[in-house]
């Protein structure tokens, strides 16, 4: 009934517009007939702007999953499973918990159920559980506090980049929420980290080439449990010890008449693929290692190839966002740079009262800071999140906005922007404007700890 509802307020708008405009123009024929045909001009442009005009991209809200606490990932539980495990030697084991003890991971991260569980070898079902736990959990407590009945969805977006069963995902969300006949599914896979900021960019996509109102329901997930790799190759055991269980999701719509219920407004989004370039192409890359093990590889290469395309990403991101001040700083600096020297990175910070970072790891927070020249203060978000939940993958992005909203920063008109890397290589923005303060929701991850944060991560 919402949409319905929606259509008629902007009917009854439309009519009071036009009732005005038939009055004042019948004024100005009588009163000042040679104004007539300017007057007509103005409202034919009018007319024009309000029916070619995008609607605006609203995020309803949003919801981060966070796991049981039985599924806790101490330091204690990563080291009594590698020692279980046949498949890896001392020596990786060894470099694993090097890895570990300086990753900036704090003892209360989540792991996938097959860690507790007595298996070494995480079978097909251990996936689907941990996507479903994830998913089920997520959407089920954003559609109750959206107030919004599977009924409203027209668009379901998953993206999970490693884990691709048959049926779908988003088939999975169809069935189990008995979603209309009519709606349209996207599944995405094989995007990497950035794949969340993608989703998000798709569904705007889709919303605003429709005439209708729309719903759509966009869930960032990763599955880690076939993603465990069990070789001896060091590039490859590093995604053992920094990826943990997480899953978002969140509602976006094109209903202009939601917006004082809505959380944020999408100002603008950008994408990037750097691909055509070989070492960014292979920076982080799935293979299968000299016995066969299949692991995806994180190369020595990937914090350069993040810091280089991110510099190319806020070329063309800056004049979108920059404060006209900024921009020209930034445009002269470029214009005198030379022989190989770099321009200056423009103070993002004077643009964006806040900023989620990628969360990929303890040296690509640094890198991005040391290109944005970023303080400890901006990356705090970004540092806090890796502690608390590791490497969500796809959907730390928002879990750091819930550690802003935790901790009561957000107010309405704010700006926000969300940086991520995928492999490919690939770097999304999105640039939101939030519609209303900060509220205190029960199901924020950070509900119990936020009192504890931040801490010295390393």
């Amino acid at each position: 009934m919402k949409p319905l509802l929606s259509q008629v307020h902007l009917l009854k708008l439309s009519f009071l517009a036009l009732l005005s405009f038939t009055t004042l123009l019948l004024h100005t024929t009588l009163s000042y007939p040679h104004l007539v045909p300017l007057l007509l001009s103005c409202a034919a442009c009018a007319l024009v702007y309000l029916l070619t005009r995008p609607h605006p991209i609203l995020l309803l809200n949003y919801s981060c999953y966070k796991p049981p606490n039985h599924r806790k990932c101490t330091y204690k539980v990563c080291e009594d499973f590698v020692r279980r495990s046949a498949d890896l030697t001392p020596e990786s084991i060894e470099f694993m918990r090097n890895i570990y003890l300086k990753s900036g991971l704090g003892d209360e991260t989540y792991a996938p159920p097959f860690i507790f569980e007595g298996h070494s070898h995480p079978t097909l079902k251990c996936a689907v559980q941990e996507a479903q736990e994830g998913m089920f959990s997520a959407v089920d407590s954003l559609l109750s506090k959206a107030q919004i009945g599977p009924n409203l969805i027209d668009q379901v977006i998953v993206t999970c980049g490693s884990f691709s069963p048959s049926p779908s995902l988003s088939s999975l969300i169809v069935n189990r929420y008995k979603l209309k006949p009519d709606v349209k599914t996207y599944n995405l896979s094989g995007m990497g980290c950035s794949s969340g900021v993608l989703a998000i960019d798709l569904a705007s996509r889709v919303l605003r080439s429709s005439r209708k109102i729309q719903y759509a329901l966009v869930i960032i997930t990763e599955s880690i449990s076939l993603n465990w790799y069990l070789g001896d190759n060091r590039s490859m055991l590093v995604t053992n010890c920094i990826f943990r269980v997480g899953c978002a999701a969140a509602v976006i719509t094109n209903d202009p008449s939601r917006r004082r219920v809505a959380k944020m407004e999408l100002v603008d989004s950008l994408r990037t693929h750097h691909g055509a370039d070989d070492g960014a192409y292979r920076a982080a890359f799935q293979e299968e290692d000299g016995n066969g093990n299949t692991g995806i590889s994180l190369t020595k290469d990937l914090i350069r190839v993040a810091g280089v395309n991110l510099r190319e990403h806020i070329k063309i991101l800056a004049p979108r966002v920059l404060p006209l001040i900024q921009l020209a700083q930034y445009v002269y600096s470029a214009m005198v740079a030379g022989d190989g020297k770099k321009a200056a990175v423009p103070d993002f910070t004077a643009a964006f009262e806040h900023l989620c970072v990628h969360t990929g790891g303890k040296a690509v927070i640094e890198q991005v800071g040391r290109v944005l020249r970023l303080n400890d203060s901006v990356t705090e978000p970004a540092r806090m999140t890796l502690h608390r939940f590791g490497n969500t993958s796809c959907s730390l992005v928002f879990y750091e906005l819930a550690y802003f909203e935790a901790k009561q920063r957000v107010k309405r008109g704010d700006r926000t922007w969300m940086l991520a890397f995928g492999t490919g290589f690939k770097v999304g923005s999105l640039v939101w404007r939030w519609l209303r303060d900060a509220s205190q929701e029960s199901d924020n991850p950070w509900s119990d700890c936020i009192d504890a944060y931040p801490v010295t991560a390393w």
